[in-house]
């Protein structure tokens, strides 16, 4: 436009010439002092803009120069650092946790164990209580075949001792009888020998009788002996599980609590951390869209700058222009 102007002026100028040398400089003379005018007011306006960019500058400080995030840089390292640790600790824990479920389920195999051993001594006490009553009925008949097999003996012996004294009775009472005849056996003798056969095959069935009851009894007696040592080192066996199963639900107690109080402190740090890198992310964006908009605002005042000083070298170069025709 002010190229333009000036072409039309610089043929106006020529008819201007032409016509009337005074008008015509009388006219530039006016538009010098018009053009003039304008570049001071240009140049005012240029230097409340350089102001008012200084001031921008001034204000804006540091957030329109390129901002130094290395002050967070170690604050965010060390925040990455504890989320790792964090991170490590969990997954110590968790292995941890792992390692204490697989040794519970050992024990819970070894307890199940322990309780099907202890189940099949229990149905091995069931089937040998049978066998201790019959035993123990055994022992009763022995009893009573031993004294029934005593009482026998006595009435034997009473009635041996009956047959005796009738016999000595007789044997020495004052009847005389003579007999020719060849002499007969020894009654006595021939009792005698019965009665030491009887009282050696009493005596034999006695001894038989009794070595038979003191096996049977001793064998029940080792039987209830075993048996009761067995119920007693499965009664041991089951209170130490029982004790040991105890301990183990107590640790497993414990380390559930250990485990959800690590959980609930991680997931509050991660909670707070989160917070936290939230807060700077925001504080960064802000810086940004604000180091956009002060951007963007400069490029606009550079803008404006160079189309003044565009209009202003124009100017110049009218003003040199019209000092060349002046001279």
């Amino acid at each position: 436009g002010v190229g333009g102007a000036f072409a039309r002026a610089g043929c106006g100028d020529g008819i201007l010439f032409a016509n009337n040398e005074k008008a015509t400089m009388q006219n530039l003379n006016d538009r010098l002092a018009s053009y003039l005018d304008k570049v001071r007011l240009l140049e005012g306006d240029n230097a409340d803009l350089e102001g008012k960019i200084r001031e921008g500058y001034a204000k804006g400080g540091p957030s329109c120069e390129p901002r130094d995030y290395s002050c967070f840089h170690k604050e965010i390292e060390d925040l990455q650092n504890q989320i790792l640790c964090a991170a490590m600790e969990t997954n110590k824990i968790l292995l941890n946790i792992d390692n204490n479920r697989m040794t519970a389920d050992d024990f819970r195999v070894k307890y199940e164990t322990e309780c099907g051993l202890r189940q099949n001594v229990d149905a091995d006490i069931c089937n040998l209580r049978p066998v201790l009553d019959q035993l123990a009925s055994c022992k009763t008949d022995l009893q009573l075949q031993c004294e029934a097999l005593t009482e026998e003996m006595c009435c034997l012996k009473t009635n041996h001792e009956e047959e005796m004294n009738c016999l000595r009775k007789q044997a020495t009472g004052d009847v005389s009888v003579e007999v020719n005849a060849c002499p007969g056996p020894d009654l006595r003798k021939i009792l005698e020998d019965l009665r030491c056969q009887y009282e050696t095959l009493m005596e034999r069935n006695r001894k038989e009788t009794e070595q038979w009851y003191a096996c049977k009894v001793e064998e029940v007696n080792l039987e209830v002996i075993t048996s009761s040592q067995e119920i007693e080192s499965s009664n041991k066996q089951v209170t130490e599980l029982r004790r040991q199963l105890q301990a183990l639900e107590i640790n497993i107690q414990a380390q559930l609590t250990m485990k959800e109080n690590l959980e609930a402190s991680l997931a509050e740090t991660e909670c707070r951390y989160n917070k936290y890198l939230a807060e700077l992310q925001s504080q960064i964006s802000c810086v940004e869209q604000r180091l956009a908009e002060i951007r963007a605002e400069t490029e606009c005042q550079n803008q404006e700058y160079k189309t003044l000083l565009d209009v202003k070298c124009r100017l110049e170069q009218e003003i040199q222009t019209y000092h060349c025709l002046l001279e």
